[in-house]
């Protein structure tokens, strides 16, 4: 196995980066075991030799995708509150447009998550990966909350909570649409939820 080189020139960066988009929308579309990188290569108009020059193998290229996967789901969020005052009166507004956010980002990319769901249970990287993306945005929306004056005590850990809820309430909406369930009410339970955790 060759030695992997990272691109210096600026088509190179791109060619890296078209590989690893389209190997990763590849292999979630038709799953990570169906696709080799021959398919990758062809897909995406370059030699096999130049995807061994950037990649050891095709779980290299997912790996790649799904930490670029992960930012654009948090960092939609995290740019938004960036932008923002955050006080405790304008925090309703902030948390509903935040749901929205995501379930922008989970509808846009339904068989992306699909496909890294199943890949979560059974590559440990993988859920390492999304672990920590997780924890970092758990950990930057604390920080900013704090600046923003909030009550620091507990606070990762009553993030961590809302994020858990705002995700899971993003399934049910993109992804489950259980027909006994009631999707508005729920999202008004949640707001409920975190504003009392955030009080």
């Amino acid at each position: 196995m060759g030695t992997i080189r990272e691109p210096i020139k600026e088509n190179s960066i791109a060619k890296k980066a078209k590989i690893i988009k389209i190997g990763f929308d590849l292999m979630c579309e038709k799953g990570y075991h169906n696709v080799t990188c021959v398919d990758i290569a062809q897909t995406a108009q370059v030699s096999t030799g130049i995807i061994y020059q950037y990649f050891h193998d095709k779980h290299d290229i997912f790996v790649a995708g799904v930490k670029s996967y992960a930012k654009s789901i948090m960092f939609p969020v995290l740019d938004f509150l960036d932008q923002q005052t955050i006080t405790k009166k304008n925090l309703p507004h902030l948390i509903a447009t935040i749901i929205d956010k995501f379930i922008d980002a989970h509808t846009i990319k339904k068989t992306a998550h699909e496909e890294l769901m199943a890949m979560n249970y059974l590559d440990s990287s993988i859920a390492q990966i999304l672990e920590q993306s997780e924890l970092d945005m758990t950990h930057q929306i604390s920080r900013k909350l704090i600046d923003s004056g909030f009550d620091p005590t507990n606070l990762p850990e009553k993030i961590h909570i809302i994020i858990g809820i705002i995700d899971h309430y993003c399934h049910e909406v993109v992804y489950h649409q259980h027909a006994t369930l009631n999707y508005p009410k729920m999202r008004s339970e949640i707001n409920i939820l975190v504003l009392s955790l955030l009080k």
